[in-house]
């Protein structure tokens, strides 16, 4: 991830965002340190960070405005993983807004930020290479045992199996078209601007 020669400045308001996993948890710590940072407004949200699907998180990437930066207290308050995380600010870049976590080395708006993120993005990508070449050694150790990999139902031809798992990636395409909403909505509105 390289930076934007015409990024600007990170003048504007800091906005942050607080998140737990349950209604049991409290977000009175998170809150206060973003107000000790200075956040102008804090957007809350009780969701698993696993899920990409949060619409609190959603409607903020939606709605920030070039030079705000977005503000977490940590990094997994945002997000469980590496390349989520990316995507994340990738969209606020995409936006002209800035990222800012208040326990990691991760800023944005300064050099050593943008370091720390591409060492992180570094990071990603090796780790998505480990897992191919981890993979494959793995079908491959296990054919010259002689194991056929895949579901035993779906190679018996299962009617039942079939239609979980045809309703699984159904559900998994729903996830991801909806994930990505904020890149392919605004063009669906602009191209038909009569319908709902």
């Amino acid at each position: 991830m390289q930076a934007k020669s015409r990024k600007p400045a990170a003048t504007g308001r800091l906005v942050g965002y607080a998140r737990v996993s349950t209604e049991e948890q409290g977000t009175d710590p998170q809150r206060d340190e973003l107000r000790a940072a200075g956040c102008a407004a804090i957007l809350e949200e009780h969701a698993s960070g696993a899920d990409r699907g949060r619409p609190v998180l959603a409607r903020l990437l939606r709605e920030i405005r070039a030079g705000e930066t977005l503000v977490v207290v940590r990094l997994d308050r945002l997000a469980r993983s590496v390349s989520h995380l990316l995507a994340v600010i990738e969209q606020l870049e995409a936006s002209g807004a800035h990222f800012r976590s208040l326990h990691d080395p991760i800023d944005t708006t300064t050099p050593q930020g943008m370091f720390s993120l591409q060492v992180l993005g570094a990071v990603a990508q090796l780790e998505r290479a480990l897992i191919a070449e981890r993979t494959k050694a793995g079908l491959h150790a296990a054919r010259s045992r002689g194991r056929v990999g895949g579901n035993p139902g779906l190679r018996a031809g299962d009617p039942e199996t079939i239609r979980k798992v045809a309703a699984s990636r159904d559900a998994a395409n729903l996830a991801r078209v909806l994930g990505q909403l904020d890149s392919w909505l605004p063009t669906v509105r602009r191209m038909r601007p009569a319908q709902p």
